[in-house]
This record gives C-alpha cells, structure tokens and sequence, in this order.
C-alpha cells in the first residue's frame, strides 16, 4: 500500500486481527513450554519423561511444511482472509482440547498418542497462519511504515507469550503445586478456546489485501509450488537461513529456557516463570521501537546487528545465568534484546522477499520447512545434547552456529524498506527509488 492510499480504520482492523491470531498461536507454545514439567508428569513419566515432552513439542513442526505447502498456495489462490480464518479457528480448537486428556494415569499409552495427535493438528494449521498473517499484515501497511506496523505482529507473538507464562504463574500461585500437577495445568489450555474465537470473529470481518486483490483482477503468471520452486531458488534459500537463525534463538530462549533453568540452576517452577515474564515483558515494549527504527534505517541492518550480537554474547550470557537467578534475568534480557531487531522485522522483511502472485506460498513453505528442522526441534537437540554431553553451554553454542548461518544468508538479502509490494517483480529498494511523495494507487 502507498502512504496515501491507506484507511487507517482498516489497517487497524488489520493489524489487530492479525495480531490476535498470532497471539494465540504463540499463547499455545508459551502455555506449552511453562507447563513442561506438568506436561512430563501427566503424559510421559519415567526417566525420559523431559525427552518425551520435548518430542510432544518438536512433533508439531513435521506438519507444518506440509500445512505451509497447503495454505500458501490456497491463499495466493482464493485470498488470504478465508485462509486466515480457517487456521486460527483449527489452532484454537486443538490447544483447548489438550485440556481435556487423560493422563498416562488413566489411559496408559494412548495418553501421549493423543497430546501428540493433537499437536501435530496445531502444526498443520500453524504452517498457514503465521506466514499468511504476515503477509496479509505487510500488504495492507503503508510501504514508509511497514516496520512500524509489521512489528505489532510481533507484539502480538510476545503477547501471546506473555499471556501464556503469566496465566501459568497465576495458576501456580492460586493453586499451588500440587494441584498444579493434578489437574491445574489444563486450564492454560482451555483458555486458548475463547482466544481463538475472539480473533477468529476479527478475521471475519476483515476486508481481503488490496495488493492481493489488485493482482487477483489482472493477468499475472501461474501461481503454485511449482511456479515457487523453479523461479524463485534464491528467495526461498535466503528466507530459509535466516529462518534457522531466527528460530534456533526463538525456541531455545523462549521455549526451551524454563527446562533448561529448573534443570541446570534449580530455579523453582514460579521464579522460572516469573523471569521468563519479565524478560518477554521487555523485548514486547521495545518491538514497536525497533520496527519503526527498521523503517528509517532499513532491513538489512537490523538483521546484521542482531545476528553478529547473538554470535558474539551467546556463551557470555549463558555462562552468566549459571550465576545465580538475579544473574539468569540479566543474561536472558540481554540476549532478548539482541534478538529484538529481527523479531520486530519479521513481517517486514519475509513477506517482501517474494513478488504477491506466489508471497503467500512462498513465505509458508519457506519459513515451515526451515521451522519444522531447525527450530521446533531446538527443545529436544538442546536436551538430548545437554543429557548426553553434560555441556550446559551447548544451547548458546547451538545459536552462535544458527547465527552464522543466518549471516551467509543476510548476504543475499535484498533490501526492502519502503520499496512497493505490489505486482508480480521481486521487490527490491536498489531497483525501485524511493519517491518524495508516493501517489494514491487508482
């Protein structure tokens, strides 16, 4: 959209919508990790219980290639509302239903079969929700402030976080561990249905992408997998390995870090919650800064910024939370911070990496197949390395190594920031230069 061109009425329709559904989704994940240790006891005890409730994690993400392959063509196809709609509605549903499971207890076997089941249903509907929101987000924002409003996705992703530890501690507070253990953790869960419902009712209302529509009324070329996979080598390889570097970091410090802490400091269940709460707390402040900041300075240093201090503080920070808790806080907001830049810029920068006929599917099958092997399994890689090793370091090795080659990729990064999203070219900011004063589309 050109800055002229927009209603803000709708873009904050579209950004809210937009945000709720990615709130849930990560609601989920965030219920997921700071109830680890329920989840262990209630479906896989033994001694390889935390291995197990690590798998229960890592198997949501073998889907979501196949959803991303899916949705995205569906939503370059028929738009990205409908899409939109359908996913946060399948997530909703299966998070809330986890609540309601028998335990190993009751069930036997068929009690982790079915948690598994169920999370592989999330990361089905997963691989079509987060690139098309994003996507659906960057084509309705004005081009000069994409950053800005890309960022409240983001915002979104750490409310969702945010929502899920906090709603944990509340739990855990009221209810105190031993009930926790029982029956408390389901109600984390069951909170997800009203959630879900709530942006699934915003979604509806939502009006289609207008750079999406706009392509949709005129000849453009064929749209698909193939056309993705022939033409468009370069886009998916780079959005693939900045894709490893983001979610290696993202599920080892916001997923993995609450096992990782009562495990290897012996922090209590509620101290480890309640750090988790604070360190999400303050990279969700700062998002919208850095979005706005990507803005002005562009894309491409945001992620190099990020990338190089993930590298270099990894195993300083890390080393650092083995001090003590008031030590784990600092080391984990520091690292948080240095994630920031790329967190805030998600939305800004994947979508515009694929021209509109094929940004959908392209953002979808990308991210998800980088995802599902580098990222959803990080919990599980960090916890069989650490048991086998004894290393406690080994998460902070595995980022600095995710960053690396997240800066191989960065190099074939084109920048974006302000360049136009519509029509079926590959945007690119050294192709297209940026005007003083962008006209109204007609």
């Amino acid at each position: 959209m050109t800055d002229r061109g927009q209603d803000p009425t709708r873009l904050r329709r579209s950004v809210a919508a937009s945000a709720m559904g990615n709130a849930t989704e990560w609601f989920d994940y965030g219920v997921y990790a700071a109830t680890a240790t329920y989840l262990t006891d209630a479906f896989f005890p033994g001694e390889l219980g935390t291995l197990g409730t690590m798998l229960g994690f890592a198997i949501a993400f073998v889907l979501r290639p196949l959803g991303g392959m899916v949705w995205g063509p569906l939503g370059d196809r028929i738009g990205r509302k409908a899409v939109l709609a359908t996913t946060i509605l399948l997530m909703s549903v299966a998070t809330g239903a986890i609540g309601l499971l028998p335990t190993h207890t009751s069930a036997g076997g068929l009690a982790p079969v079915l948690l598994i089941a169920l999370r592989v249903l999330q990361g089905f509907s997963t691989g079509g929700e987060y690139g098309g929101a994003a996507t659906y987000l960057a084509e309705c924002s004005t081009d000069r402030r994409r950053g800005f409003f890309g960022s409240f996705l983001e915002f979104g992703t750490m409310a969702g976080f945010v929502g899920g530890s906090a709603v944990v501690l509340a739990c855990q507070l009221a209810l105190g561990s031993d009930a926790m253990h029982d029956w408390g953790w389901r109600v984390p869960f069951l909170l997800a249905v009203p959630l879900g419902l709530t942006g699934w009712y915003l979604r509806a209302k939502l009006d289609e992408s207008p750079v999406f529509q706009e392509v949709a009324e005129n000849p453009h070329p064929p749209t698909g997998l193939r056309e993705l996979l022939t033409g468009y080598r370069r886009e998916i390889l780079t959005l693939g390995g900045l894709v490893i570097a983001l979610n290696v970091v993202n599920y080892t410090l916001l997923t993995y870090q609450p096992t990782y802490l009562q495990k290897t400091i012996g922090m209590s269940e509620s101290a480890t919650t309640a750090m988790m709460l604070t360190g999400q707390l303050v990279m969700m402040l700062v998002l919208p800064f850095f979005g706005r900041l990507s803005d002005r300075v562009g894309r491409r240093p945001m992620w190099l910024f990020s990338l190089i201090g993930l590298a270099v503080f990894a195993l300083p920070m890390y080393w650092l939370m083995g001090q003590g808790t008031a030590w784990a806080i600092v080391g984990f907001i520091v690292l948080g911070l240095l994630y920031v830049p790329q967190l805030s810029t998600i939305s800004s920068t994947f979508p515009a990496i694929f021209p509109t006929h094929v940004r959908y599917a392209g953002f979808a099958f990308a991210y998800n197949v980088s995802t599902a092997a580098f990222g959803g399994t990080a919990p599980l890689v960090n916890e069989a390395a650490i048991e086998s090793t004894g290393w406690v370091l080994f998460p902070a090795a595995y980022m600095v190594a995710a960053s690396l080659i997240g800066l191989v990729a960065w190099v074939f990064l084109r920048e974006t920031a302000g360049t136009s999203l519509r029509g079926t070219a590959v945007p690119d900011a050294d192709r297209e230069p940026l005007p003083a004063v962008v006209q109204p589309a007609t």
